[in-house]
């Protein structure tokens, strides 16, 4: 099977559209987490007389860790399972599925 300029381009095309939607989709969930945060944290300082108290940010806190998630996967940084670990991962189970075709020639 072989791979033409114009199939390369479009895996191209498709991985580079697939980045936008991931930093799109970031992007949303970050202006919403702004949002909504500081609509509860102007409320909670308006409403009551004691506002750093800790039940008034944990959804700043648990959301944020969320977010923090959402942005590790978005932008590629991983100190657990980064690029390297993704590389050789997949480079094993190449080299397991060509162990099991030679098995068959």
């Amino acid at each position: 099977m072989d791979i033409t300029m114009e199939d390369f381009n479009n895996e191209k095309l498709k991985r580079a559209k697939k980045k936008v939607d991931e930093l799109k989709g970031f992007y949303v969930h970050l202006t919403v987490y702004i949002i909504v945060n500081v609509f509860i944290l102007v409320n909670i300082y308006l409403n009551t007389d004691d506002f750093w108290k800790w039940p008034h940010f944990v959804t700043l806190f648990g959301w944020g860790i969320g977010l923090a998630f959402h942005a590790t996967k978005t932008f590629g940084f991983n100190p657990f399972f980064g690029k390297d670990w993704e590389k050789k991962q997949i480079q094993k189970y190449i080299e397991e599925d060509k162990k099991e075709m030679d098995k068959f020639k």
